[in-house]
């Protein structure tokens, strides 16, 4: 038997606090990267680009043309050196640094 759904209150509908509006999400995969930036800088706010050099290019150049100024992503070392390949520098959070 299927489950009732929940009625949608307010209490359902909370809302976080925007800490950094210039900020993308970026999840890595082998073959594939997935990006989100914030949904009111592109038509398009998720997209997905392949591992190749010359698609990171693209997507740095998406990114900046986003406004976007910093990302969270996987804390790897291979992807700690991504970051900064994107941005040419990193931002370390305060309560990392």
């Amino acid at each position: 038997m299927a489950r009732k759904r929940k009625k949608d209150t307010k209490a359902n509908k909370a809302t976080l606090p925007v800490m950094r509006p210039d900020a993308a999400g970026i999840d890595i995969g082998a073959t594939e990267i997935f990006v989100a930036v914030p949904a009111d800088r592109a038509a398009e706010n998720v997209r997905s680009f392949p591992t190749f050099t010359q698609d990171l290019y693209a997507l740095a150049d998406w990114l900046k043309q986003c406004g976007v100024k910093t990302v969270a992503m996987e804390s790897t070392g291979v992807y700690f050196a991504l970051s900064s390949a994107l941005f040419g520098r990193v931002k370390v959070p305060p309560a990392l640094g």
